[in-house]
């Protein structure tokens, strides 16, 4: 008896330890570090199939190295540019960093710093596996221009920002939680065009010296549109996907 009381402390000791560790690495697991960017922006995240990706549009003035990516503001300027740069659609930060994030050339996203550290920014083949888990056929995501059914539809989020159309008309509208906004783009010469109606997404994987491939949603379709033909000197917005 003398010997089993003079232990019982110390065995108690460890079964408490024991529920401690569990109960944090539980907590853990419930609550994941924040996703943030080279500026400290703190994004949350989306899993769709077994992806997680950011569920907004990435915001970031800086790499993931800390260094700065050059704001272009000036048509000319972003039209000589064969370097990278970003800029606030119609140069407006104020009205459209926190709603639909910036708008970077590819020369930005080939630099492999977009991203958080441990994300990247999507390529080809991840969108059309995101496609895929959506319901896109194979010969769909494989195609290009607006392909499959209401695909398009499932990304989009928060209806009274877009035009009316067949997008947020669709009974599937936003029920993916990916949350894709009408944020426009600017094209090559510098305009900024579409907001309301477009959003186009930059992946990282190259078509040719000139161009690479992208994604793009339309208010007036269900469908994701999809081509290589962009050209590198394109504002587009950025979506990460995780490591």
């Amino acid at each position: 008896m003398k010997k089993l009381i003079k232990s019982f402390p110390l065995r108690f000791a460890f079964t408490v330890l024991f529920i401690l560790l569990a109960y944090s690495c539980k907590k853990g697991n419930d609550e994941p570090l924040p996703v943030k960017d080279g500026d400290g922006n703190i994004y949350t995240t989306v899993t769709i199939g077994t992806m997680e990706w950011l569920d907004e549009n990435l915001k970031t003035t800086r790499y993931n190295d800390g260094s700065s990516i050059p704001l272009v503001s000036d048509n000319s300027e972003w039209l000589a540019l064969a370097t990278p740069g970003y800029c606030w659609y119609n140069n407006d930060e104020a009205a459209n960093k926190e709603v639909y994030g910036a708008l970077y050339n590819w020369f930005a996203v080939n630099t492999g710093k977009l991203c958080p550290a441990g994300w990247r920014v999507a390529s080809d083949n991840d969108w059309k596996e995101l496609e895929l888990t959506l319901g896109m056929s194979q010969a769909d995501v494989d195609d290009i221009y607006y392909r499959g059914t209401n695909e398009g539809s499932r990304l989009a989020g928060n209806a009274s920002l877009w035009v009316n159309g067949a997008l947020e008309s669709d009974p599937a509208f936003g029920n993916s939680g990916f949350g894709a906004l009408p944020g426009g783009f600017r094209v090559s010469q510098g305009m900024y065009l579409n907001a309301g109606n477009f959003v186009d997404w930059w992946t990282s994987t190259e078509d040719d010296d000139t161009h690479a491939w992208y994604r793009g949603i339309w208010f007036n379709s269900s469908s994701i549109y999809r081509d290589g033909g962009s050209s590198k000197k394109t504002g587009f917005a950025v979506r990460c996907v995780k490591n």
